[in-house]
């Protein structure tokens, strides 16, 4: 009866193990998610504020999710080549210029996204640096 016990501790200890290690996709999209925050805070917040709410007028707010699910691959465009174009985010019109970040790679530009499309009440799961450089070819 001992040996039963002992077993079962031992097979629950295991899968109690198992079951909180973390997913390679898991690790990635941490990664992502913590390398993206860093950039956001030294080159957007600034801009775009630190809960992604956005600047008056200037700079828009990254809260919503209807614009960038509708612009995810626009979205690579923006951050490496800036936007010169009126967007119109939550019904409202901004026209200001957004700077260009072309000394970013392309890890970064991707890190960025998905730190973007995954916070400020955004859930748009990950969006990996090879995707970048399609996005980038089909910039308009």
């Amino acid at each position: 009866m001992k040996k039963v016990i002992l077993y079962s501790l031992l097979f629950l200890a295991i899968a109690a193990i198992i079951n909180a290690c973390q997913s390679a996709d898991e690790i990635e999209m941490a990664k992502y998610l913590s390398n993206g925050k860093d950039i956001y805070e030294s080159r957007c917040q600034n801009c775009h504020g630190k809960n992604g709410e956005g600047l008056g007028e200037l700079a828009p707010p990254l809260t919503d999710t209807v614009f960038l699910k509708a612009n995810k691959q626009q979205l690579a465009c923006y951050i490496k080549n800036g936007a010169n174009q009126p967007m119109l985010i939550n019904g409202k019109t901004y026209q200001e210029k957004m700077p260009a970040f072309k000394d970013l790679h392309d890890i970064d530009v991707a890190q960025v996204i998905v730190y973007i499309t995954n916070s400020f009440g955004n859930k748009q799961g990950m969006y990996k640096y090879e995707k970048v450089a399609i996005d980038l070819n089909n910039c308009q």
